[in-house]
């Protein structure tokens, strides 16, 4: 039986129809497919040696599946335990501690609460909220946004102490973190697969979003930056557990500020990254996961930890 690769996913098509095809086109003993998944049996084993994914996210039915598959010995690309157990602001910690400058950041409470929490159940929280101190550790301006999440939802910069008021008041029961501004002259996004192979993309956050990728350009860092970079973003996959990744550095006084490294489902789309990024992209991750489909599966130890 030859090996199989699984690819979950939600709309994108450019991504795993390339991927799938590039896979296919090598004629080894692997295949690739996209998963089917209808009902998960706890005591069967998985039908894949490798599933790739980039939708579970979104859909807790595939969180739980793929967490069982992982049991099984299945290489999960990324790993659901990872995923779901960390969150923006511990990542900002985590690189703090490992030497990776990012920006000085700090968790909030959260604005409001479900009904059945009350006032009793907050007796661990200052109240009122010393605003003034934080925003001088910060500084001006700062974003306000989500410790767990993405798609660039619930993101605010603020300028001032009544502008964050503001934001804050429409954050409901989400858990905020407020986080300094990097005012950058350089900004780089990096593509990891592996944890190791790291593409370094022109890619300017300021266009539209179609626009952002322009692989025509050289590379606008000096070696020592590029090699800073490079360091930094297999520090962070590493430390994550993550073998999918785009992570964003904001470049000031010489310094790349790790402003955006959780992206574990990153847009891979053809019309997003161009052609030659697209290319890159489809032939690494080609490498790696048939890499990993000839190792699985995995041994596996039954704790928790281990599965981390």
């Amino acid at each position: 039986m030859p090996k199989k690769i699984g690819v979950m996913v939600g709309r994108e098509r450019s991504f795993p129809d390339a991927f799938i095809a590039e896979v296919n086109s090598r004629n080894e003993d692997i295949v690739a497919e996209y998963a089917l998944l209808g009902g998960t049996i706890a005591a069967a084993p998985s039908e894949y040696d490798v599933i790739i994914d980039r939708i579970s996210h979104e859909v807790p039915y595939y969180q739980a599946h793929l967490k069982h598959a992982a049991l099984n010995g299945t290489v999960v690309i990324n790993s659901p335990f990872w995923k779901l157990a960390d969150d923006k602001f511990f990542g900002t910690a985590l690189a703090d501690k490992l030497g990776v400058a990012v920006p000085k950041t700090v968790a909030l409470p959260s604005h409001s609460y479900i009904d059945d929490i009350t006032g009793d159940s907050l007796s661990n929280l200052k109240f009122p909220i010393d605003w003034e101190s934080i925003l001088d550790y910060t500084g001006l301006p700062a974003y306000l946004k989500p410790h767990w999440g993405g798609g660039w939802k619930h993101i605010y910069k603020v300028n001032s102490l009544p502008e964050l008021w503001h934001a804050y008041n429409q954050t409901s029961t989400l858990c905020m973190i407020l986080q300094e501004s990097i005012e950058w002259e350089q900004y780089v996004r990096c593509i990891c697969i592996g944890k190791t192979h790291v593409l370094i993309t022109n890619w300017d956050p300021r266009r539209p979003h179609h626009l952002r990728y322009d692989a025509s350009k050289p590379l606008p860092l000096e070696p020592e930056l590029e090699a800073r970079v490079r360091k930094d973003v297999v520090t962070l996959c590493t430390a994550l557990g993550y073998e999918m990744n785009t992570v964003e550095f904001a470049v000031r006084d010489g310094i790349p500020y790790a402003i955006d490294f959780m992206n574990t489902a990153p847009d891979f789309a053809k019309e997003s990254i161009g052609d030659v990024y697209f290319e890159w992209v489809i032939n690494t991750m080609a490498d790696y996961a048939m890499e990993c489909a000839r190792e699985a599966p995995k041994k596996v130890t039954y704790r928790w930890d281990a599965l981390l």
